[in-house]
């Protein structure tokens, strides 16, 4: 009868301890054991993976490539900041070495487009006048022979002219002579009232022997300048004001 007593005793604790969290069974005087159980398994904590992050494809950098040899030069020099003009007659820019160097490597092939221009040089120029004269002399005007060094061509861009250059025991040099009109857009002196006049520049174009510093292969060529040639009178219709 005990033995069923205590068997019935045993499924009754195995019962409660089904149901709650925590029950403490003591037998015979043996220090009560206790359990701990639940009625649902504990979760584990889920602890995220760190993100990997691939690394990006690499991607070779473009191989270099040199500027092209030729780049767009300034629109206007500094030499031409403060004057209308389309030359120069100083430039604290000039690059006489540069031009010095590019001459005595290139000498040869320099001195047949310098040939070419040497006639417009100082002698021709000198005797021009005589065939102006018969233009110049009822509107005032300036003449002057000179040697510029930049000059703006008849692309409308400035260009080096080559001038006073020493090389191989040689100058290379180019005058041409200008005139400006004094009074250009007026009517002309001396001229009555009864005619329409006015005082025109007139112009011509001269070739000059030009240095392109971004040239690599030949940094020398022949292009065309307007320059002002004389100041003309031109003679309208006769009219009579009443």
């Amino acid at each position: 009868m005990a033995l069923r007593y205590l068997v019935s005793l045993s499924l009754t604790v195995v019962v409660l301890a089904d149901q709650t969290s925590h029950a403490s069974i003591s037998l015979g005087g043996a220090p009560a054991v206790s359990h701990h159980s639940s009625s649902h398994h504990a979760r584990t904590s889920y602890h995220h993976q760190p993100t990997y992050h691939t690394q990006p494809s690499y991607h070779p950098q473009p191989s270099y490539h040199p500027a092209p040899a030729y780049h767009t030069q300034p629109a206007v020099p500094e030499c031409a900041a403060n004057t209308t003009k389309s030359w120069c007659l100083q430039d604290d820019h000039y690059p006489t070495y540069e031009i010095k160097h590019a001459a005595e490597y290139h000498y040869e092939k320099l001195l047949s487009l310098y040939a070419d221009v040497a006639d417009l040089n100082t002698e021709l120029s000198v005797d021009r006048p005589n065939t102006l004269v018969e233009e110049t002399y009822l509107c005032p005007s300036e003449t002057a022979y000179v040697r510029p060094l930049r000059a703006q061509n008849t692309e409308g861009k400035w260009r080096v002219v080559v001038n006073n250059i020493d090389v191989h025991y040689q100058t290379l040099t180019q005058t041409t002579r200008i005139e400006e009109c004094l009074t250009s857009g007026d009517a002309c002196p001396l001229v009555p009232d009864c005619y329409e006049s006015k005082c025109l520049q007139k112009s011509i174009y001269h070739r000059f022997l030009v240095y392109d510093s971004y040239d690599q292969y030949f940094p020398f060529a022949i292009e065309t300048f307007k320059l002002p040639a004389s100041c003309a009178c031109f003679l309208g219709a006769y009219t009579i004001d009443h």
